[in-house]
This record gives structure tokens, C-alpha cells and sequence, in this order.
């Protein structure tokens, strides 16, 4: 997939549906009224994707793998299928929160299904209603396929054990994309400590995107990651996040620039801070 292709604008979205252009279109807006909120309204023939139900796999001891657990290969797989995305199915997913949140996280998903078409929608379904695709409400539906083809992740994560010796090794990086006052520890909002893994830069998420939440272009992109990884290759940075959801941002960010898609820390912060390991704060 060429550089930028990974990112489809409204614009493109439009065009699309005008020509009637077979593509799955998915709303993964998250957050406990997600549902409700993708009922009142959105996009037309769009299908809505739950972060917690869906595409994670919680556990009661989130010790283990954190706050949004990825599910295994075969349920999701099963999930696709129901949604009727097959391995050439061009899809499209957005959120309302410029791709930051669920929306990325699927990307991230179907792409380590080995799925190649499948884009996220720069600036949100805010902005393709703006440039005039039409919403609709109520409960979308589609026909369902068979399970999805993919038996495992073909892309990369990493484990605690991991990114611990990541952390400590020159020739590897781990990035936190949290704000910069979580990895400071100056608060905490979501998990029960406040700091960071020792050894890990702060790169937070929103610097992906400009002032109207759209990414920034792949050049700009490219010389921000180029900088912060200081030559190391894609395979030797990890990125990390609060639960394995908003590092899936910066990982489409780094593919949009040209980049091979790194591991990411799929527990993140979220189990890595149950788990008595070291903690730092710059504080």
C-alpha cells in the first residue's frame, strides 16, 4: 500500500458513495453511550463497532493485558464476518475524535489480519458531513459473510517483558503516546498510578494532527517520527499508550509517512501499572 493510502479524505468519501462504489463503512465511536449516539445519527450505511464488546477481550484481573485486551485472531475473525468484511472488501472506519480513539484500533486490527484495503477517515465522520455525505439514524445492517480468512496477527506487539528490556536498550524506543501530563505524572485520570515506564519517550498522539484534526501531511510526519526514533528501524520502536487503543493512532500515523507499522504494547500503561513494575515521574 502506498504511502498516505492508509488515510482516505471526505472528500474521496463522497465520491464514493455518489458512484456507487461497493465499500463497508464503519463508526467506531466509543464510550459508554456509543451505541446511543451512533442511533440518533451517522453516516449513511454505516456499521458501529463497540471498543469493550467488540474489539477487545476484558478480563475481571486486568493484570492481565490491561484495560482493552485484544480478542483472539478467531473471534475476531467471526465478528468480520458478521459485519460482511472479507479479505477484498475496501472498508472504511471513522470516529469523532479525528481517528484517536476505536477508529484507529480497527484499523490497527484489520491490518494485523493482513487485510490491505481498508483506510480511516482523516478529520472524522465531522468531517464528511460537512462535505456532504448524508447521515441517517436508527441501526444499520448488512448481509453477513463467513468468518474472515486470517488465523492469527501478522503485525507485531510486544509484552511486558518486552518493552522492559526495550526500555533499558539504546538501540530500541519505546513511545508513549499518553498527553504529556499523564507520562509526567502529574495526573492520572483513567489508571490507578501516575507516570510512566522508565526509558520511555513521550510522543503524545495528538501532535499526529493540525489544529483541525485532520493528520498532518506524510512529509511533516515522516520528519517528526524520523527525529524521534533517531534512525532506529520501524521494528526496533515500540509504541504504548493507556490500553492499547491510542497507540493504534500514531501506528497509522507512522504507516501514513512511509514507515513500516511498529510493534505496539497492546497491554500498555493500563498493565504494565498493575503489575509492581518500576514506575517513573518527572515531577
Amino acid at each position: 500500500m502506498k504511502s498516505g493510502s492508509h488515510l482516505i479524505q471526505a472528500r474521496e468519501l463522497v465520491r464514493l458513495a455518489e458512484g456507487g462504489h461497493d465499500f463497508v463503512l464503519i463508526d467506531a465511536r466509543a464510550g459508554q453511550d456509543a451505541r446511543e449516539r451512533y442511533r440518533a445519527g451517522h453516516l449513511r450505511g454505516a456499521l458501529h463497532v463497540h471498543l469493550e464488546e467488540e474489539l477487545s477481550d476484558i478480563h475481571e484481573d486486568l493484570r492481565k493485558g490491561g484495560r482493552h485486551p485484544l480478542p483472539s485472531p478467531q473471534r475476531f475473525s467471526v465478528f468480520l464476518g458478521r459485519l460482511g468484511i472479507g479479505p477484498g472488501s475496501h472498508v472504511v472506519v471513522c470516529d469523532d475524535q479525528g481517528g484517536a480513539n476505536a477508529a484507529a484500533r480497527f484499523w490497527w486490527m484489520l491490518k494485523a489480519m493482513g487485510h490491505e484495503k481498508v483506510q480511516l477517515l482523516d478529520g472524522g465522520m465531522q468531517s464528511a458531513l460537512r462535505s456532504g455525505y448524508p447521515p441517517e439514524s436508527g441501526e444499520g445492517s448488512t448481509e453477513p459473510m463467513p468468518p474472515y480468512s486470517g488465523k492469527d496477527w501478522e503485525l507485531p506487539t510486544a509484552g511486558m517483558e518486552e518493552v522492559a528490556r526495550a526500555a533499558a536498550h539504546p538501540d530500541y524506543l519505546v513511545v508513549d503516546v499518553r498527553g504529556e501530563a499523564r507520562y509526567l505524572g502529574i495526573e492520572e485520570p483513567i489508571d490507578t498510578i501516575a507516570g510512566h515506564i522508565p526509558g520511555a519517550v513521550n510522543m503524545p498522539y495528538e501532535n499526529n494532527l493540525d489544529d483541525d484534526g485532520l493528520f498532518l501531511p506524510p512529509s511533516r510526519l515522516h520528519e517528526m517520527y524520523s527525529k524521534l526514533t533517531g534512525g532506529r528501524p520501524a521494528s526496533q520502536v515500540i509504541l504504548h499508550c493507556g490500553s492499547g487503543v491510542t497507540a493504534c493512532h500514531s501506528a497509522l500515523a507512522m504507516a501514513a509517512a512511509g514507515w513500516e507499522i511498529p510493534p505496539v504494547y497492546t497491554g500498555s500503561w493500563s498493565e504494565w501499572s498493575r503489575n509492581g513494575r518500576a514506575v517513573a515521574r518527572e515531577v
